[in-house]
């Protein structure tokens, strides 16, 4: 009210704006309640020129109906009067409605404001929120227009930004303790740490009063611009413990040149006072003395105040009223006075046949129309001395312009407002509306740490969020990324599969090179193949050795040694050929080892089936008059094992340049781990090759079953009938192994049975002679080998 007539006194007094024109006020106590603010405006209305619960203070009385109103503070008080002057179309500028309600000018047309709306302040909220990464916020309604209203748009727009409203109260206006004590009680079991309270000072008030009576601490409050500063929350000490570090944004605020001077010459001594009707009432508040005076309507009490001295005065006093530092809402007061002045300037600068109204004649400012100056009001547009421009948009609202405070408690324990930043709904781009100086903040609790306010923790990297069935999309459980997944930031939604050569490391923050994987010579198994190949291959040298040793023996020459010979070489072939199978493969490796195996084993094979037929065909010689044995000498032998084994060089060679085996990675999904393996390149090759095989192999079982029973010293047949079925055995097992064996173990497989079936060989059919060679030389006689005894017990 002061910093209204200030502004009018100012303009008065300097002539420049309205020159000839003295501007004239009426003022009306609405006491904060919408029957008094609307019966007020009813008053004005009327033309009178004295008001209810106010006096007029201007020497000459202006005529006819108020033009503008500057008023009402309260949203609610606001939305009665609004309805009702702009019936009349009465322009109204109000200095502290903020309610977005009001913006709507189908209902409202004739409401300004200098005042931003709270759409625009519930942005800044809401973008305070999402910077500091708060997703789990309570929010605390005062119950009016401006609460409601301000709470609601809150909540849809930190929700529109993903984050959740853990509960949303409202502060009842008989603010009654239980109801708030419930509301204290649902704060504490929400797990909110950063509570918005958008009220007004009083309902604030009442809710802060319970919190230190239970004893709320460890809250984050953030305010809404109608307690942000608000002195009487900040000055009483009580509520230091709890509002310390408090967050919220303030209208900005302007140094007004004179008027705390103005403010303090208030004197009940002075020529005026008489028609000042708030100032008896207001002297003795302050200074708790009784100047023993009640004007017309006035009741208060002096019982207990002893009387004013006369001595007393403002200017030694510190106290709310003559605080100028936080002129916030004074200014808004400031800026729609002279905001009515230019429209006022811009009517009289008119001329006719140019003006809005060009049927009309320019408006008489001894008679102005309200309607008027409505129109000129919305076109106001000027930079003020603070260097703020003032212009209202299509809705009546001004630029959203607010001031970050934070409330931080000084050395000497009192509160004060630091700016920590600024919003700034103006500027072009939209990342920069609100920006912090977080170095310069002070939270609750005197922390310089953000307070974390969330329903569940944040999810580190290597896990994601899952939701919580019937829960807010905010209240979350963190699990961990499955193997082959990654994630790499905080509070992932999914995670990430690695690509296909790429598994996550063990925390599953990262893709990293899956393990390759091959029968390798370093490792258990192939060290242990890699042994029992050369155990192999030195047993058959000692076998060879052994034969060398004693080739005139009976036991050696009765078994055709020439065969015998090829036979232990052949089976050194396929003990080391083992080897090829050991170790990273290459395309040659590759090659080289199905080739081996596949020449060496029939190279064997044959070997076994040339000595089988040799059985057979020395049988036959001996009946009467059979001259066979002719046909299948050394020659015929060699030819038999040539020719057998010459086949299986054409199916290698074929295989070999029509699709050769080449590497290949195997790369499962599920597996952290690249398996090398040779592809056979042609599956109808490589089933030619040990199909074949298993061809000689029958032949030499069949051949050696019809001759296991001859007598004498052919008894080597039943020796060859043990070695194939052994043969055969591991064969016709390795291949369902080799199928189902995963990765490199269907290597091992094959190598396995190359091993075992050269074992089967070399046992089954030199193992018997070596013992009889070295441990039972006795036996080693043609008598002995020619007697039918020796046979059957051999």
């Amino acid at each position: 009210m002061q910093t209204m007539i200030f502004a009018i006194e100012e303009i008065n007094r300097d002539g420049k704006l309205l020159p000839n024109i003295t501007l004239g006020y009426k003022i009306y106590d609405s006491c904060s309640t919408p029957h008094q603010a609307l019966k007020a405006a009813m008053e004005l209305m009327r033309g009178k020129d004295s008001g209810v619960d106010g006096t007029t203070r201007s020497k000459d009385t202006c005529q006819g109906i108020v033009p503008a109103v500057i008023g009402d503070g309260g949203s609610t008080q606001s939305l009665v009067v609004a309805r009702f002057l702009g019936v009349f179309h009465v322009p109204q500028v109000s200095y502290f409605s903020s309610c977005a309600c009001l913006s709507d000018k189908k209902e409202f047309p004739a409401f300004l404001r200098t005042m931003p709306s709270d759409f625009f302040q519930v942005d800044a909220l809401a973008q305070l929120v999402k910077h500091f990464g708060w997703t789990w916020v309570g929010v605390i309604a005062g119950d009016d227009a401006y609460g409601r209203g301000g709470a609601n748009i809150f909540v849809d727009e930190v929700r529109r930004l993903g984050a959740c409203v853990a509960l949303h109260e409202i502060i009842p206006k008989n603010r009654e303790q239980a109801a708030i004590s419930s509301i204290v009680s649902n704060i504490r079991s929400s797990g909110a740490r950063v509570i918005l309270v958008f009220a007004v000072e009083q309902d604030a008030a009442a809710l802060f009063d319970e919190a230190l009576r239970e004893g709320l601490t460890g809250i984050q409050w953030l305010a809404s611009e109608a307690w942000s500063t608000a002195a009487v929350l900040a000055t009483p000490r009580k509520y230091h413990s709890i509002l310390q570090g408090s967050m919220g944004f303030a209208i900005r605020r302007a140094n007004i040149p004179g008027l705390q001077d103005f403010l303090l010459r208030l004197n009940p001594s002075s020529p005026d006072a008489s028609e000042d009707p708030f100032l008896v009432p207001f002297w003795e508040e302050v200074f708790q003395c009784s100047l023993g005076v009640r004007g017309e309507g006035q009741e208060h009490k002096t019982e207990g105040k002893p009387p004013c001295s006369g001595t007393e005065d403002l200017k030694s006093i510190t106290n709310i009223y003559s605080d100028v530092s936080q002129l916030r809402i004074s200014y808004n007061v400031y800026k729609a006075v002279y905001a009515i002045v230019h429209a006022l300037k811009a009517m009289g600068s008119c001329v006719k046949g140019k003006g809005p109204f060009p049927q009309q004649a320019c408006p008489d400012l001894k008679n102005i129309q309200p309607w008027q100056l409505l129109h000129y009001i919305k076109q106001v547009e000027y930079f003020n001395l603070f260097g703020d421009e003032i212009k209202f948009d299509e809705n009546g609202d001004p630029a959203a312009m607010y001031d970050l405070v934070n409330w931080q408690q000084r050395s000497d324990g009192e509160m004060e407002f630091v700016t920590i930043g600024k919003f700034d709904e103006s500027s072009t781009a939209v990342d920069q509306n609100l920006q912090i100086q977080e170095q310069n903040i002070i939270w609750n609790g005197n922390r310089t740490k953000v307070p974390l306010s969330v329903c569940s923790n944040i999810c580190p990297p290597g896990t994601r969020k899952a939701i919580r069935p019937n829960f807010p999309i905010c209240c979350h459980d963190c699990v961990v990324c499955k193997a082959g997944e990654i994630s790499n930031q905080t509070d992932a939604i999914e995670c990430l599969r690695c690509l296909p050569k790429f598994w996550s490391n063990s925390e599953r923050t990262a893709c990293i090179p899956k393990q390759v994987e091959f029968l390798s010579f370093s490792d258990a198994m192939g060290i242990t193949l890699m042994a029992i190949s050369l155990l192999g291959s030195l047993s058959t040298c000692v076998v060879v050795f052994i034969f060398s040793c004693h080739r005139t023996t009976p036991i050696v020459r009765a078994n055709n040694s020439e065969l015998s010979f090829l036979l232990l070489f052949s089976l050194t072939l396929c003990f080391l050929c083992s080897l090829t199978f050991i170790g990273q493969p290459s395309k040659w490796s590759c090659m080289l080892r199905h080739t081996a195996f596949g020449i060496t084993f029939v190279l064997c094979i044959s070997c076994i089936l040339g000595k089988t037929i040799v059985v057979l065909i020395a049988f036959k010689a001996t009946l009467p008059g059979s001259n066979v044995m002719k046909w299948f000498g050394a020659a015929q032998q060699r030819a038999i094992i040539t020719v057998c084994t010459l086949v299986q060089v054409i199916i290698c060679t074929v295989w070999l340049v029509v699709a050769p085996p080449t590497p290949h990675q195997l790369i499962p999904r599920e597996s952290a781990i690249v398996i090398l393996l040779c592809d056979e390149g042609s599956t109808v090759a490589f089933a030619l090759v040990l199909g074949y095989i298993g061809l000689l192999a029958c032949i030499c079982l069949l051949l050696a079953f019809l001759a296991r029973k001859l007598p004498d010293n052919f008894n080597e047949a039943r020796l060859i009938t043990f070695s194939m079925l052994i043969f055969c055995a591991v064969w016709v097992a390795f291949i369902p192994a080799y199928i189902s064996s995963p990765g490199k173990y269907s290597t091992v497989t094959e190598v396995f049975a190359i091993l075992a079936s050269s074992y089967g060989l070399l046992g089954c059919i030199f193992a018997p002679k070596c013992y009889i060679i070295l441990l039972k030389p006795e036996k080693n006689t043609r008598k002995h080998l020619m007697s039918k005894g020796a046979t059957d017990r051999f």
